[in-house]
């Protein structure tokens, strides 16, 4: 594969231009901001309940997880690298953000916050961006995988309404508790817990586009109400939830302090960083736009910082909250910081009727949220890939039960850069003039890259070399070849006679790219795929894609590209 990157040292900044300046220089009316604030109110009554909801299993107060919405839900889209990221608390931090409140006190989870937005800042403008996306996805599937699992288990005992008398923090240990304590078991929590789940499935299955989340905690709650169920409410174990944001606060620093909380600091920054740009990548599949990594980066720091000091919580982008933004038919940022405005309006408004919402409820609103987290499908296909792909997703999703995220990712990382050298040891060696990691593209002015060698190519076939061994590191800018072509072809043909191997995060990308050029009306063709990298592909059900084609060489590769044009 080749890249063009000439743009010259003093567009260096425009890497950093949110795309809400990009949004308001291109022109913006009443019309599209009638269209962002529909979409901002349909999120804000998605993320009410799941902010509450998250901030209570990461051991804390609900009300954090709304300041943490209304803070860095506003600044991420306000100052971020995304149209269209939705910010606020996710399930990815529950388990950080439970250990460090259990060891360190929420002042400890304050300062670590704090370090970890600092921490991104510097990863912005160092453009680090681009590396963060090149995490193995093996390493991100059991990481994820692990986190659901976890938050499942913590929700355990609000949906059986167990009574402990300590809930260990430990996944093991929390479980032998729980065997325990089932003597205490309350068929009433259990009912309301079942109820609200079936109304949750009940909503996915035939009214999809309704909030089913926030339907479930309400109906709950009136339930619970009439019936005069005896079960726990956010009322009866937080108190009445505030009207209004904090004033600004911070605890003391200290030397000692901050090399205690370096490591849980890390570990936020990366996983905020991570699950920002994974977010920002499925809206960019969703709408065909582009974000601009290092951007992002540097506004989820600054939300992170604002969200410490005003009492909140851990931020990052959130998928499920991003592709309803989109599918409510966002336009710009502003939709994120209407979300954020609404969310504030909620609290100021209604805070005193969210002390009759059952905890019951919100345990089965997490249980829902684990289970889309956990990616049970994403997993199952993985664990058909190669035996060192499989040997990083189950080491990297054991250590995320029994040990903790930091041991989990660092030791998932090593293991894939062992196997990818191990690979690399065993592949053939080539040559090539291409960069093994791209920085990003300056995409401010939108200038079109040209393309070369087209004197024996059809004017609607796109050819590309792809150039050594297809894994994580070079996976990520396949997908970066249709966003370069204004008009998409009807077939593109993608010469593989130069790569030896290919992993796991090599082959979803492949089938992205597949998928995403169907989509567009573009066939692919591979054309000499060696005997390796077919098998991979095989056994994990690429081959069988209905706008796929194998061939021998690039000669039968275009006359069966010809044959197709011929016929449209």
């Amino acid at each position: 594969m080749t890249s063009q990157n000439n743009a010259p040292q003093n567009t260096y900044w425009r890497l950093y231009v949110p795309k809400l300046i990009t949004v308001l220089r291109e022109g913006y009316d009443l019309r599209r901001f009638l269209s962002d604030a529909t979409a901002g109110l349909t999120v804000a009554i998605v993320a009410l309940p799941l902010s509450m909801a998250l901030a209570i299993a990461s051991g804390t107060t609900p009300d954090r997880g709304l300041y943490t919405a209304i803070v860095a839900g506003f600044l991420i889209s306000a100052l971020g690298g995304s149209r269209f990221q939705i910010g606020g608390p996710t399930g990815a931090f529950v388990v950080v953000v439970f250990n460090v409140i259990a060891t360190h006190g929420y002042d400890g989870l304050v300062i670590a916050t704090l370090m970890a937005g600092i921490l991104l800042i510097i990863a912005g403008f160092a453009k680090l961006g681009t590396l963060i996306k090149y995490v193995p996805h093996p390493v991100v599937t059991g990481f994820t995988t692990g986190i659901a699992a976890i938050i499942f288990s913590s929700q355990v005992a609000e949906v059986l309404g167990l009574h402990l008398d300590k809930n260990p923090a430990a996944f093991i240990e929390k479980w032998i508790a729980y065997s325990g304590a089932l003597h205490t078991f309350d068929p009433a929590t259990f009912s309301v817990a079942m109820a609200s789940l079936a109304v949750i499935i009940g909503c996915r299955i035939w009214r999809p586009q309704w909030p089913m989340f926030l339907i479930a905690v309400c109906a709950s709650a009136a339930a619970v109400v009439a019936l005069g169920l005896p079960v726990a409410t956010i009322g009866s174990r937080f108190g009445e939830l505030p009207h209004m944001l904090p004033v600004p606060s911070f605890p003391a620093l200290s030397l000692a302090r901050v090399r205690e909380l370096l490591p849980s600091a890390f570990t936020i920054a990366f996983l905020a960083g991570v699950e920002s740009l994974l977010s920002a990548v499925v809206a960019d599949s969703m709408t065909g736009r582009r974000h601009r990594s290092n951007s992002e980066l540097v506004a989820q720091g600054v939300a992170n910082i604002a969200s410490s000091m005003l009492g909140g919580i851990p931020a990052t982008g959130a998928i499920a909250r991003t592709a309803t933004n989109i599918r409510a038919g966002a336009y710009s940022p502003i939709s994120g910081m209407m979300h954020a405005v609404f969310l504030a309006l909620f609290m100021l408004l209604l805070a005193p009727l969210a002390s009759y919402v059952p905890l019951a409820s919100l345990g089965a609103v997490l249980v829902v949220v684990a289970w889309n987290m956990a990616e049970i499908k994403t997993f199952r296909h993985l664990m058909k890939a190669p035996p060192g792909d499989r040997a990083v997703l189950l080491t990297t999703f054991v250590l995320t039960l029994i040990a903790d995220l930091t041991t989990a990712i660092g030791v998932g990382v090593v293991l894939a850069a062992l196997l990818f050298m191990q690979r690399m040891a065993n592949a053939v060696e080539i040559s090539s003039s291409t960069k093994l990691i791209d920085e990003d593209v300056d995409d401010y002015t939108n200038v079109e890259q040209a393309y070369e060698g087209r004197s024996n190519i059809p004017v609607d076939v796109e050819v590309l070399r792809i150039n050594g061994p297809f894994f994580f590191g070079a996976a990520a800018r396949l997908g970066e070849v249709l966003d370069n072509l204004r008009t998409p072809p009807k077939t593109f043909v993608l010469r593989m006679g130069n790569v030896p191997m290919i992993d796991a995060s090599g082959a979803a990308a492949l089938e992205k790219f597949i998928d995403d050029a169907a989509r567009r009306g573009t066939r692919t063709i591979l054309a000499n795929v060696q005997a390796d990298v077919l098998k991979v592909i095989t056994e994990l059900g690429i081959t069988k894609k209905p706008t796929l084609s194998i061939v021998k060489n690039l000669e039968k590769a275009l006359i069966a590209a010809r044959g197709r044009s011929a016929e449209s």
